[in-house]
């Protein structure tokens, strides 16, 4: 934890991909083609604790589903979605922001995080992501996607804040 303590100090933005992070990356498919997924509940409070150190949450997904605006709404974070390029679109937001890359966390789960993952401060993926994108993480998570990795990544930042004595 010390290793990734000074970079995890310095974030602002932590930008979440969404299938296979907040989701266990499967898909329910109804006989009427009705899509559903499932995410961790406790993702919610983790989150919160972010907020409330004053980082910014934004979750950009490649993909167009109602289901994953319906859950950022939810949650109460941006979500940017149907995204060819997730990197051009990070950039954008971090600059509409004011922060610099090397204020950003990204947590990904596959080939399509590659580029965020290679230009943000701290890389992070879920355990059960693409072996092929391991190698670009600084952080693996203990948890895999949908089942607590984006609280796993909160907790981790409010206890490093929390020893820094950030949070009261």
């Amino acid at each position: 934890m010390i290793k990734h303590s000074l970079k995890i100090d310095q974030l602002s933005l932590v930008v979440f991909d969404f299938d296979g992070v907040f989701t266990d990356n499967h898909l329910y498919v109804s006989q009427n083609g009705t899509e559903s997924i499932r995410c961790y509940r406790g993702d919610g409070l983790g989150l919160a604790r972010l907020k409330s150190l004053g980082i910014e949450i934004v979750v950009i997904s490649t993909e167009v589903n109602p289901v994953v605006s319906v859950r950022a709404e939810k949650l109460g974070v941006p979500c940017i979605q149907g995204c060819e390029d997730k990197l051009e679109v990070l950039k954008t937001y971090a600059t509409e922001l004011g922060v610099d890359l090397s204020q950003v966390a990204f947590v990904g789960n596959d080939i399509n995080d590659r580029s965020c993952l290679k230009s943000v401060n701290l890389p992070v993926v879920v355990a059960d992501a693409a072996e092929e994108i391991l190698p670009l993480a600084e952080i693996v998570l203990k948890k895999k996607g949908g089942e607590g990795a984006v609280r796993e990544i909160c907790d981790m930042v409010w206890n490093v804040r929390k020893e820094l004595g950030e949070v009261g």
